[in-house]
């Protein structure tokens, strides 16, 4: 299994964490992500996946000024945002234990020596 792959069902988490922390643009999001070693992130995988976030209410956007051409849509994130975000990690939390105890497990080791 891939990064993209495993990436997939945390992706919102990641990008609503980032929000959360401040008013934010779409590319300027992409770079941030990639900053934090998401190097393969695009675009064309971040853009969708804001689209749906305020579909479902969980960020919203205005359009502001930009100094450097046309307008850009900043995103911050909604009190049902920060709802999601809390449950997101503690079912991070939650998953990253139960992962970490296959790992330490005997049969995780047992599996391994076959």
């Amino acid at each position: 299994m891939n990064e993209t792959q495993m990436l997939k069902g945390v992706l919102d988490g990641c990008v609503l964490q980032i929000i959360a922390k401040e008013e934010i643009y779409g590319y300027e999001l992409v770079q941030r992500l990639k900053k934090a070693g998401f190097v393969n992130m695009v675009a064309g995988t971040v853009y969708p996946l804001l689209q749906k976030l305020e579909k479902k209410e969980l960020i919203q956007s205005q359009l502001k000024p930009s100094p450097e051409g046309p307008d850009r849509k900043y995103f911050i994130i909604t009190d049902a945002g920060k709802t999601c975000l809390s449950n997101f990690w503690q079912q991070w939390q939650d998953l990253v234990g139960k992962v970490n105890g296959l790992k330490g497990s005997d049969d995780y080791e047992r599996s391994t020596d076959s």
